[in-house]
């Protein structure tokens, strides 16, 4: 049965109605819903808000680095130490490492790193911890948050606006058809709609081609970042420590880099991140990591641990010329749904905080004043005025410069981030938008070299599927396959023949595999169950073939300490 068909046999679905719908428990969509409800409290009126999750509980699947600037959370929250905010290890010292071959290595002085990679004042977090406490905060403030439940469709009223989302079916087995389990989805109905889903949000997606959001915006670009948590000698425990690493393992032409940081008891995350735009179908995100962990640099800290966590996620890189228009009739997009990501500072947390403060305050007042369904204009205006803006506007060329190669991208953000800052110069005066979209840029295999990666050794580096396993991913294994394909063929006769089958390994969880027929031809085999929505085979497929829909809610990751 078709979504129609069942929605015709079962509905109709009952509905909830609120002043705002969030969409996403992320920080961008607790700040969002927090600030709605402090404003509501400072002026003594009502504002009735909900916030949807589709992680088992709010920070199920946060994935993030992290080292979080508190210049937000501060605003939100001026007191958030005496509140108990998981804020506990402080930067203190920043190393930027060139890894100029596998063992080979330069580190910068100290007094040539740039701006954006100095790191005094801010903390080194897990921003799953950071954002179960500020699920807290929401809820004592009045916030009804609903965990395990994914926003699967976007509702719109009569003319055109939003009026809020469908949750999921649940029940559905892999034909389609209602089980035993059948529940029909709810409808939450609202007079603004606010969508914080993360970097490629499955809704927010579909809001930017319906309103034609990037009118006028370069495309976006994103980055895959794959993080691993180890828990390390204490001998060798430095905390606070920050190391950013860039070069090795990926060739000049390659944007990416690495980073280490050392948390509080005895904890080591790390992870390298790779731009989407590559070029060789045949690297692997996830091997590269990998044989990153092997660098005399970084095996020096970890040598001896034990790995603890593991897990993906695409990131913004495109900067402020890919920003979309952020707000439509009825909703508005904050946070990485948006692309509110620095990454020329790898942080997006503040970001997506101070993002979704913008837009409750906007929201707040057309609320309030007996509005609905219209554009919520102060929220761009008061980012343009913000101090958001103004990181965001030095940040805008970061990735694009990469595009010509590591050593032109490290001039320029030398230029950019130490020289221009020294003359007094908050932003550079020129910009260089991303050209084209990720998927644009993956060459034939036959035009590449293949790259053949060591087989794991099971102590520093590992395989995917026991990656997966401690990243604590499940889906209810009867339901239909959220990861789809608008053409069945096209795997084989273009993604196989041309590009040798990319997906096998820009997928970090294993999901993608070509197994042989009977008949010794080929086919893709999709295992969505390994999926912990880094939403990369949504943005790196070269076809635009693959579609990423909403599973259950609940399923996917359920990341601890991450």
């Amino acid at each position: 049965m078709t979504p129609q068909e069942i929605l015709e046999q079962f509905g109709p679905r009952e509905s909830m109605e609120y002043d705002v719908v969030v969409i996403g428990a992320g920080p961008g969509g607790l700040a969002t819903a927090i600030r709605l409800k402090q404003l509501a409290a400072s002026s003594g009126k009502e504002v009735s808000v909900c916030v949807l999750e589709k992680g088992s509980e709010p920070g199920a699947h946060i994935l993030s680095g992290a080292v979080m600037d508190p210049r937000a959370i501060t605003e939100l929250f001026p007191n958030w130490k005496e509140l108990g905010a998981p804020l506990n290890q402080p930067v203190t010292a920043d190393e930027v490492l060139f890894m100029t071959s596998e063992t080979g290595v330069f580190k910068t002085p100290q007094a040539l790193i740039p701006n954006n990679f100095h790191n005094e004042g801010n903390y080194v977090i897990s921003l799953g911890n950071v954002v179960r406490w500020l699920g807290q905060q929401a809820e004592s403030l009045g916030v009804e948050i609903f965990p395990g439940f994914a926003a699967a469709e976007v509702l719109y009223n009569a003319d055109g606006s939003v009026k809020g989302v469908a949750t999921g079916n649940l029940g559905i087995n892999k034909q389609g058809e209602p089980t035993d389990n059948f529940q029909l989805g709810m409808e939450l109905l609202a007079k603004y709609t606010i969508f914080a889903e993360g970097a490629r949000g499955h809704l927010g997606k579909q809001l930017i081609s319906k309103f034609k959001l990037d009118e006028g915006k370069a495309p976006p670009s994103f980055g895959i970042g794959i993080k691993e948590l180890w828990e390390i000698d204490p001998a060798k425990a430095q905390p606070g420590l920050v190391v950013h690493t860039a070069g090795w393992p990926m060739d000049s032409q390659t944007f990416g880099g690495g980073f280490l940081y050392h948390l509080e008891d005895n904890k080591v995350t790390l992870g390298l991140v790779v731009g989407l735009d590559y070029k060789n179908p045949w690297l692997s995100p996830f091997e590269e990591m990998q044989r990153w962990k092997k660098h005399p640099s970084i095996l020096k800290h970890i040598e001896g641990g034990k790995r603890i966590s593991y897990g993906a996620r695409a990131i913004n890189n495109g900067g402020l010329p890919s920003l979309p228009k952020t707000v439509f009739p009825g909703g508005a997009l904050i946070g990485c749904d948006a692309g509110y990501m620095n990454a020329s500072r790898i942080k997006g947390s503040h970001a997506a905080i101070k993002s979704g403060m913008l837009c409750a305050e906007a929201a707040f007042a057309a609320v309030t004043s007996g509005r609905q369904y219209d554009e919520l204009h102060a929220y761009p205006v008061a980012f343009e005025k913000s101090w958001l803006h103004e990181e965001l506007n030095g940040a805008k060329n970061f990735k694009t410069w990469f595009k010509k190669g590591l050593y032109v991208g490290s001039i320029m953000t030398g230029v950019e981030h130490w020289l221009l800052p020294k003359l007094g110069m908050k932003a550079p005066p020129w910009t260089l938008p991303n050209p084209a979209a990720d998927h644009t840029f993956l060459k034939p295999a036959a035009e590449c070299a293949k790259i053949d990666y060591p087989k794991p050794d099971g102590k520093i580096t590992f395989d995917r599927l026991s990656s997966v396993f401690v990243s604590n991913t499940n889906h209810e294994e009867h339901q239909p396959a959220h990861l789809t394909l608008k053409n069945n063929s096209i795997p084989v006769d273009v993604n196989l023949a041309k590009y040798a089958g990319p997906e096998s390994r820009y997928c970090p969880a294993g999901v993608y595999e070509f197994v042989k027929n009977e008949d010794n031809t080929d086919r893709l085999q999709i295992n969505a169950q390994n999926c912990v929505h880094c939403k990369t085979c949504d943005i790196k497929d070269p076809t635009q073939n693959i579609v990423w829909v909403t599973p259950e809610g609940g399923g996917g990751p359920n990341y601890a300490g991450m």
